[in-house]
């Protein structure tokens, strides 16, 4: 019962600042402080400039061993295309609307590394485990931007070559693609960056998180979130319990124990991550619908993924 209880105030503790932010969001829009414009304009701020300094400053410093963890990027790399093809599949049969179905599909794959992932590492772990989770969300959220580039792509509607040339055009000039593969190559060639960089990087750093989780919340549409047949409560399932139980089953398939498979765990057991809003707005898809993912996963992350660590923790797992 004590480690029941110790799971969800861990829980708590890493995703309720999240949670907050988004209500704070609710509440500014409902009180007519922003607006669509705003809403807008800060989205994009973030997508182009905060996410990217974000990554960068979090990884160029990072001591990664990339030799050490290769079998979890391996499982890891599995688990999200496993979900990957799963939600295409489920789309392609079920989800109409070209602007809804990428948003579905990210939805279920795209997990809060950078955040929320390293912070339930830590927590789980301590130092010992931030490395691995460092090396995780570097590698990871490279193939969570490039399915999402794919995913989301389709809201244009052009033809199949033009599509697969905008999928590569925006795969290789995507900010986050770009600072990710900035810092690693840095990283990787002990090429230092000079301290006012890192420390203005850090600065922008510092407003995308907060500004993210703020223009979600202010595009938050509760009575949307309440229908059944909502993507958004659909892809919300396919987060919070389709993506941790293929993660486990793909762990055990790869032979991970210990901290490694706490660490395939702990990362997707996170909610939706805020750039997915950032990107679908910026791309052209449902915006509201990516919204109410963040919204439903933040707070339903507190509850499913405390109840996956009791549980493994029991079976000795992790």
């Amino acid at each position: 019962m004590q480690n029941f209880t110790d799971a969800v105030l861990f829980a708590i503790n890493v995703t309720l600042p999240s949670t907050l932010l988004l209500g704070f969001g609710i509440f500014l829009r409902r009180a007519a402080q922003i607006n669509e414009h705003f809403i807008a304009q800060a989205s994009k701020l973030v997508y182009l400039y905060g996410l990217p300094c974000l990554l960068f400053a979090n990884l160029a410093e990072s001591n990664i061993n990339y030799g050490e963890q290769a079998l979890l990027l391996a499982a890891g790399a599995v688990s999200v295309l496993v979900c990957f093809a799963a939600a295409e599949l489920y789309a392609w049969k079920f989800v109409a609307d070209p602007r809804d179905k990428g948003v579905f599909v990210q939805g279920v794959f795209r997990g809060n590394l950078g955040i929320m992932g390293l912070a339930f590492v830590f927590n789980a772990y301590g130092e010992s485990g931030v490395a691995a989770g460092a090396v995780y969300t570097g590698v990871i959220t490279i193939l969570f931007n490039i399915l999402a580039v794919i995913t989301l792509s389709r809201a244009e509607g052009s033809g199949w070559h033009k599509k697969a040339g905008n999928i590569l055009k925006k795969i290789f000039t995507n900010p986050l693609i770009l600072a990710i593969v900035a810092a690693l190559l840095l990283q990787h060639f002990h090429i230092p960056v000079p301290k006012p960089i890192m420390k203005t990087a850090g600065y922008v750093a510092n407003i995308s998180l907060p500004l993210a989780l703020i223009c979600a919340g202010a595009a938050f549409d509760i009575r949307s979130m309440l229908k059944m047949s909502d993507i958004s409560l659909q892809a919300s399932i396919g987060r919070l319990f389709a993506a941790p139980v293929i993660a486990v089953i793909t762990g055990l398939a790869f032979g991970l124990s210990g901290v490694a498979f706490g660490v395939l765990f702990l990362m997707t057991a996170t909610p939706v991550a805020a750039a997915a809003y950032v990107m679908a707005k910026a791309m052209g898809g449902n915006d509201t619908a990516a919204a109410n993912i963040t919204g439903i996963t933040t707070f339903g992350a507190m509850f499913t993924a405390a109840a996956g660590i009791v549980a493994l923790r029991s079976l000795g797992l992790m």
